[in-house]
């Protein structure tokens, strides 16, 4: 735990090709107690044992350890990913995956980024190092999005720039530095950042007006007001802005922007930096597909043009899954010819969708698409792959203000995702009834896995209410539409709302309206709530509006005698789909008494007024009451307080009857979800044997690794001890050695050789044909071939054009396998040997010409 007891923040590194050198000097630069912990996630030979912890914690005093399935992080701590796993991070506690994807398509870098800015929200800080490919630019736009922060090594630094420069490409690089300096501006941002808490605070706890000036030099320069946005979003990613800066006051952050025009521009980028991904929450897409989408189409006419709008689309993923799952939708239902789909596509940001139109994305997303949409849809190229032609032409991209700018209309599918959670509920009450008047009967409204529809159930029927897919329904609204133009307070005169414009009058439409007033029975349609939609005739005999605040529930407004019968036959009608008829009920008191017949329906047909409930009231003639004489009266009196007994008798009996139904299908239900909870306590007591069973598995096999790690370790140490004692054996016997491997190429050579050969460290692997030699030996790459051919070693003796002789011997190299590998070249300096056999001679010479002129 961090300090004020808050979770401490974890730094999550990335790293590919040449890591291993930045990881070194980054944590070199680690302070001791500094109270971070470190998760290095890097590119790994899933073949081999990985040996990364173990050349690490040469680097740092930290405890570096690989990371095991369920291990806690600790703050001062360094975390490696082991060979082959995917990792993850839940409440703190690390979680390792077999990984789905083929070698060479993994992005574990982005997977466990991702799951980090979820775990540790604005504590999360990537760290993106040296590598190829675009790894980690998705992890880090995740981080941003929750208000962490992404440093990037400054690809002039590293070995390979591809990850680093793709983060920065991609405008996601809070800061940039080499891998040394990396560290203290870390700690330099949380030393300068404010832990921002979850709960709501007071306004005047923060300095509005301060808050205000930002919102106006924002306005000033880039011409978008965020005013309607959530004031802890704003604020929480301005103080993000003031710790990058180290600004501790929010009135100096507005000198700085005064000061620094450029920083304008970057924090409004910040303010709409959105997580988007291809087919995004997969179920819901699936379901898109599999199910709207084919019902969307079959109730489409032939030739139509289908209409979409993408609102909010950033880089343009989301438009171009839509155009995919619409492609696959069509290949599956097979419609009538002629249908096709125009998306409209839009967002705050020009710079997203200049990116959206160009279409490019980096290879990564082979994690969130598969492998047969990235061949039918995608072109691929060099930096990554592009939108085939097929699904660009469906998309239209263009800059637009949802709060400011009208709205598309005569729309088919609206897909606004993840954008509404950053407005003010005040203004999502505004959007969504001009959602709802933006579709066609029947269109789609898709939302972010995060939104809801919060009171407007009137308006949109859920196709399936956890994937925020929902259907347009035919509604009466309460309040006029609000157009953009009245997100803002209105000029004078002007009028602030505007609701729809009554079409021209016909024939047929005053006809049908004058049998509706005159000769229609009064009815009313409600919701499956029993909230009034719609009112047809005259139906203030049975209906009054309750005393209190306004309710158009039609319980509360039923007259007396109905408010019983009508609560027990609406519940029924909807469960059974068939009319409830409830005949003579008396409605009202005395000589205003009226008898009635109601039918209750739930309405299946058409589609639009699905699930809603139509009421119709009949007035019955009352029977005629012969005349009685006044001795008669009390007689009468008696009768209709009996008859009042009975039918109160009647309505309890109703009544009964209908809480016995009620319980016999509460207890058929019960019955049935204790048979399910007893079905899945038997899996869960198996599921719990099988993972005690693994427990003890991977007990085994922990102990296994850690037994062949000790006999690794070992061999390691004694392979140490015989190369030291293969150089010094070497070195000691002053003979110069050269390695060739099969094809006489240079595979190594002992000190000594550059003195006969012109060789450096870069000619291994080159011919040593290829190499000045000064040796008068112009055969020995022959002889060599020849012992390679043989298998019979050579030796000669060989002068040096310095005066310099050497026994050379070339002998075959032979492995431990007893395979042929090559041949072993010494070079004897024999110098000495030569001169002293040439001081003999000479001598032996000048003593035979003494003996023979002796003779």
């Amino acid at each position: 735990m961090g300090q004020g007891g808050l979770p401490f923040p974890i730094v999550g590194i990335g790293a590919s090709a040449g890591g291993l050198e930045a990881l070194e000097l980054f944590l070199r630069q680690v302070p001791a107690g500094s109270g971070l912990a470190f998760v290095i996630v890097q590119h790994l030979d899933p073949t081999h044992k990985g040996v990364l912890p173990e050349l690490l914690q040469r680097t740092t005093t930290m405890e570096v350890v690989q990371v095991r399935d369920r291990m806690k992080v600790k703050p001062n701590s360094v975390y490696v990913i082991p060979p082959n796993r995917d990792m993850s991070i839940l409440h703190g506690v690390l979680h390792l995956f077999e990984p789905t994807a083929p070698r060479g398509l993994r992005l574990p870098i982005d997977f466990f980024l991702r799951s980090l800015a979820e775990d540790r929200q604005e504590l999360s800080i990537g760290v993106i190092l040296s590598g190829m490919g675009s790894d980690g630019t998705m992890g880090l736009r995740a981080i941003k999005e929750k208000a962490g922060v992404a440093l990037v090594q400054t690809p002039a630094s590293a070995k390979f720039d591809g990850m680093p420069r793709s983060a920065i490409d991609a405008g996601l690089a809070d800061l940039i530095a080499s891998a040394e300096q990396l560290p203290g501006k870390i700690l330099d941002y949380l030393r300068h950042a404010r832990v921002i808490t979850k709960s709501e605070q007071p306004p005047e706890e923060k300095d509005l007006s301060a808050l205000e000036k930002v919102l106006i030099l924002l306005r000033a320069k880039t011409g978008q007001d965020f005013s309607l946005y959530k004031t802890n979003t704003i604020h929480r990613r301005i103080e993000r802005r003031m710790g990058i800066h180290q600004i501790d006051r929010i009135a100096d952050y507005v000198r700085y922007l005064q000061q620094n025009p450029q920083e304008v521009e970057l924090l409004f980028k910040e303010l709409l930096i959105g997580v988007t991904s291809f087919f995004r929450d997969p179920a819901a897409w699936e379901y898109l597909q599999s199910e709207a989408l084919p019902r969307l189409l079959a109730s489409r006419p032939e030739g139509r043009v289908l209409r979409a709008w993408s609102a909010g689309c950033s880089t343009g993923e989301e438009a171009y899954s839509l155009a995919m799952a619409f492609r696959e939708a069509l290949d599956q239902v097979k419609p009538k010819s002629g249908l096709k789909l125009q998306i409209f596509a839009t967002d705050l940001d020009p710079d997203a969708i200049d990116k959206a139109r160009q279409g490019l994305y980096p290879v990564n997303i082979a994690a969130d698409v598969t492998p047969a949409r990235l061949q039918r849809f995608f072109v691929q190229e060099e930096n990554g792959y592009r939108i085939g032609k097929e699904i660009r032409e469906m998309v239209t991209f263009a800059t637009q203000n949802l709060i400011m700018d009208p709205p598309f209309t005569k729309l088919d599918i609206l897909i606004c995702r993840n954008l509404l959670i950053y407005l003010t509920p005040e203004l999502q009450k505004k959007l969504l009834p001009l959602f709802h008047y933006s579709l066609n009967p029947g269109g789609l409204l898709f939302l972010g896995s995060s939104e809801s529809l919060s009171t407007f159930t009137d308006l949109f029927a859920p196709l399936e209410n956890k994937l925020r897919l929902f259907q347009r329904r035919e509604s009466l609204l309460a309040e006029p539409i609000a157009f953009p133009s009245s997100f803002v307070p209105a000029q004078p005169g002007v009028p602030k709302e505007f609701s729809s414009v009554k079409p021209a009058a016909n024939l047929q439409s005053l006809a049908d309206q004058l049998l509706l007033q005159h000769f229609s029975p009064p009815a009313v349609l409600t919701n499956d709530q029993g909230d009034i939609l719609y009112i047809s005739g005259r139906t203030g005999k049975f209906l009054e509006p309750a005393a209190g605040k306004a309710n158009w529930n039609i319980f509360a407004m039923a007259r007396e005698g109905l408010r019983f019968d009508l609560g027990s036959a609406f519940p029924r009608a909807l469960r059974q789909k068939q009319p409830i008829s409830l005949k003579g009920l008396k409605v009202g008191e005395g000589g205003s008494s009226q008898v009635v017949d109601v039918t209750v329906q739930s309405i299946q047909e058409p589609e639009a007024l699905r699930g809603m409930v139509m009421i119709v009231f009949a007035e019955v003639a009352a029977p005629l009451v012969p005349q009685t004489s006044a001795r008669a009266k009390p007689a009468a009196a008696g009768s209709a307080r009996f008859v009042a007994l009975e039918q109160e008798i009647r309505q309890t009996r109703e009544e009964l009857q209908t809480t016995r139904e009620e319980m016999q299908s509460s207890q058929e239900e019960l019955k049935s979800t204790n048979e399910e909870l007893q079905s899945t306590n038997e899996e869960l007591q198996s599921t719990n044997e099988e993972l005690t069973t693994s427990r003890e598995e991977l007990q085994s096999l922990n102990e296994e690794l850690q037994t062949v790690n000790a006999e690794q370790q070992s061999k390691m140490d004694e392979l140490s001890r015989v190369n030291n004692d293969m150089r010094n054996l070497l070195n000691s016997t002053e003979i110069v050695t050269v390695f060739l491997d099969k094809e006489l190429h240079i595979r190594r050579f002992t000190p000594g050789a550059d003195k006969l050969f012109k060789l450096i460290p870069g000619d291994v692997g080159r011919p040593l044909s290829d190499i000045a030699s000064g040796l008068l030996y112009p055969e020995m790459m022959e002889a060599s071939r020849e012992v390679l051919r043989t298998l019979v070693f050579s030796e000669r003796q060989i002068a040096a054009s310095d005066g310099r002789w050497f026994l050379v011997r070339i002998m075959p190299y032979r492995t431990l396998e007893d395979i042929i590998g090559g041949v072993v070249i010494t070079f004897a300096n024999i110098t000495a040997a030569k001169s002293l056999e040439a001081d003999l001679r000479q001598e032996i010479a000048e003593l035979k010409g003494l003996l023979n002129a002796g003779g």
